[in-house]
C-alpha cells in the first residue's frame, strides 16, 4: 500500500480535491461555502471525488491525468449549469446529463446557448491535452506493477463510495427547488440527491390524472348534440411581451387581440418552465396532472411518459369518438415524444417528415405551413369529431443565430435605432417570428369557422422565451403565459350581435385540458366525473 504513501499520488490527488472545490465557486449563482454547510454535504463531496479519481486511475493508469480529466468535466457542468441558470432561471440537475446526448443529436437547439467558439476551443484543447498526457505520463501500471496498481484503485473507489453511502444517508430532503438545493448542498451533492431522488420515486398513477374516468366510459350526451372539432395549439415562447416593454409596436397581434375579445375565457396560464423544458408543460396540460405530483420525475416527465401509460386528454377525447391527431414540425424521436404520444391516446403522429423544407420560416418550420396542416385535417371529412394538438417549432432559439430585418423592425419596434443595441437583437428576431405565430392563430380560427362541424380552439404558450440580453435591460417579465378558449360559436354568433360571455381566470397549466374538455361537452358534465374547474371571474 506504499502507493497511498506516495507523493505521485497524493499530489495529484489534494491538488484535484482542491480544484473541485475551486472550480464550485465558479458556480453562478455560487453554492454556499462548505464551511457553512452539513457534515453529510461535505462528506459526499470528498466521497464523490475519491469514487471519480479512482474510477479515472483504473481507466487511464495515470494520475495528473485523471485530475484533468474529472476537473474538465466538472467545469463542463458548471458551464453548463451558469449558461441554464443565465437563461432557464434554474441550475444544472442531474436530470440534465441525458441533454448532452441531445446536444449530440440535436446541436443546434443546445450548442449555440454556450458557444460555438467555446466548444470548439474546448474540444480543441481537450484532445490535444489527452494526446500529451497520453505521452509525457508514465504509467502507474509500469511503475508499480498491474496487481499494486489494481488493489489500490479498487481500495480507494470503495472508500469514496463508502463516504458516498454515509454522507447520502444523513443528507437533508431536498427541496426540489433546484436553486436552493444547489446552494444549500453544493454541486456533487446536489446531484446525487436529485439522482438517487429520481431513482426512488414512484410514477403518478394513473388515478392522479382526472382524464382516467373518461377515458373508459362515454359521456351520456342529448342525441341532437353535435360534438365540435377541437384544436390546441401550443405555440412556442408565445407571450404577449407589449405590457413589459413598451417599445414594442401596440398592433403587434392583432388575431390574438381579436380572440382576446372574442374568447370563452382568457388569462394568465401559470406554467412550470421557463425559456425552454416544453414538455413540463406539455405533460401537465395534457395529463391534466400537476408537477409536484411527480416528485423528481417533473424535471423530465416524458422520460417516464415513455415507458409508463397514463390517461391524458387525447384518451379522453379517443374514448369519446374523436379521431386524435398530434402535429409536430421537428422530429419524432426528440423527448422521446415517438414513445410518448402513442401512449398518451393519439392514433396519428405528425412531426417534421410531413413537412417540406419551403415550409421554412427561420429556423425551423413555419407556424403558417403548420396552420395548414391543421386547415388540411379539418377538411379530412372522416365523419368522426376531430382533436388536434399542434406543437410549434418557429419561436424556438437559439434566436441569436438569426439576423434582424430592417423592414421587420419597422412594424415591431417603431422607434428602435438601426443598427439595433444589443439588447434589441434577439427581441426583434423573436417579436418577427411572433407575428407569425399571430397570423398562424388567424389562419386556424378560419379553417375552424369554415368546417361543417362547430370548432373549439384553445391556445396558450408553453414558456416565455429565451431572451437574456432584453432581460437584463428592462427586467425580466412574469413567468406566466397567456391562453385562451375560443368558439365558433361564439364567432357566428358575433353576426346576430348576441352578447358574448366572456371571462377571465388564472389556471395552472394542469388545468387548461380539463377547462378546454369541459368547454367541447358543455358545463352540464358531472363533478364525480371531472374534476371542478376553477371559479371564473368576469372580465371587466
Amino acid at each position: 500500500m506504499a502507493f497511498f504513501l506516495s507523493s505521485t499520488f497524493i499530489s495529484p490527488l489534494l491538488v484535484g480535491l482542491l480544484g473541485s472545490v475551486l472550480f464550485e465557486a465558479l458556480l453562478s449563482p455560487r453554492p454556499q461555502p462548505f464551511w457553512k454547510r452539513g457534515i453529510a454535504a461535505n462528506t459526499l463531496h470528498l466521497g464523490s471525488w475519491l469514487l471519480l479519481f479512482g474510477a479515472f486511475m483504473l481507466l487511464l493508469q495515470r494520475p495528473w491525468f485523471a485530475v484533468v480529466f474529472i476537473l474538465s468535466l466538472q467545469l463542463v457542468v458548471v458551464q453548463s449549469s451558469n449558461t441554464k441558470s443565465r437563461t432557464l432561471n434554474e441550475p444544472f440537475i442531474c436530470h440534465d446529463f441525458e441533454y448532452f446526448w441531445d446536444a449530440i443529436l440535436h446541436p443546434r437547439l443546445y450548442v449555440p446557448f454556450f458557444g460555438i467558439g467555446l466548444a470548439i476551443a474546448a474540444s480543441s484543447a481537450g484532445t490535444v491535452a489527452i494526446g500529451s498526457f497520453l505521452v509525457f505520463e508514465p504509467s502507474l501500471v509500469r511503475q508499480w506493477g498491474g496487481t499494486a496498481f489494481l488493489v489500490n484503485s479498487l481500495v480507494l473507489i470503495a472508500i469514496g463510495t463508502l463516504l458516498v453511502w454515509l454522507g447520502w444517508r444523513k443528507l437533508p430532503p431536498i427541496t426540489l427547488t433546484p436553486t436552493i438545493d444547489l446552494n444549500r448542498l453544493g454541486l456533487f451533492s446536489s446531484l446525487w440527491a436529485y439522482g438517487i431522488a429520481l431513482m426512488h420515486s414512484q410514477p403518478p398513477t394513473p388515478d392522479a390524472s382526472p382524464f382516467q374516468p373518461l377515458s373508459q366510459h362515454n359521456l351520456e350526451l342529448d342525441a341532437d348534440a353535435v360534438k365540435p372539432n377541437v384544436v390546441l395549439v401550443q405555440s412556442e415562447s408565445f407571450f404577449d411581451p407589449r405590457p413589459w416593454c413598451s417599445e414594442i409596436a401596440a398592433d403587434l397581434l392583432p388575431n390574438y387581440d381579436a380572440t382576446c375579445q372574442e374568447a370563452i375565457v382568457q388569462g394568465a396560464l401559470n406554467v412550470p418552465a421557463w425559456g425552454a423544458n416544453t414538455v413540463r408543460t406539455e405533460c401537465a396540460v395534457l395529463t391534466g396532472i400537476a408537477p409536484d405530483a411527480w416528485g423528481a420525475r417533473q424535471f423530465n416527465p416524458y422520460r417516464t411518459l415513455s415507458r409508463h401509460t397514463l390517461p391524458s386528454i387525447a384518451s379522453a377525447f379517443k374514448a369519446q369518438g374523436y379521431r386524435t391527431v398530434c402535429v409536430h414540425p421537428y422530429p419524432a424521436t426528440f423527448y422521446m415524444r415517438d414513445s410518448v404520444i402513442p401512449k398518451l391516446g393519439f392514433e396519428t403522429f405528425i412531426d417534421i417528415s410531413a413537412f417540406e423544407s419551403q415550409d421554412k420560416h427561420g429556423q425551423y418550420t413555419g407556424d403558417q405551413a403548420v396552420a395548414r396542416k391543421v386547415g388540411r385535417l379539418l377538411e379530412d371529412n372522416d365523419n368522426r369529431p376531430l382533436f388536434v394538438f399542434v406543437i410549434t417549432m418557429e419561436n424556438h432559439g437559439p434566436l441569436h443565430l438569426e439576423a434582424p430585418e430592417k423592414a421587420s423592425v419597422a412594424s415591431t419596434l417603431p422607434a428602435a435605432p438601426w443598427p439595433l443595441p444589443p439588447h434589441l437583437r434577439d427581441l426583434a428576431v423573436y417579436l418577427h417570428h411572433l407575428g407569425e405565430s399571430d397570423k398562424m392563430l388567424g389562419s386556424v380560427k378560419a379553417a375552424l369557422n369554415s368546417a361543417i362541424r362547430p370548432g373549439l380552439l384553445g391556445w396558450y404558450g408553453d414558456h416565455v422565451p429565451i431572451l437574456p440580453a432584453a432581460y437584463r435591460h428592462y427586467s425580466p417579465p412574469a413567468s406566466s403565459t397567456p391562453y385562451m378558449i375560443w368558439s365558433t360559436e361564439v364567432d357566428r354568433n358575433l353576426h346576430d350581435k348576441t352578447p358574448i360571455e366572456r371571462t377571465s381566470c388564472t389556471l395552472e397549466a394542469n388545468e387548461l385540458g380539463v377547462y378546454l374538455f369541459k368547454r367541447a361537452f358543455g358545463r352540464d358534465i358531472s363533478s364525480d366525473v371531472i374534476k371542478a374547474e376553477p371559479e371564473p371571474q368576469e372580465q371587466e
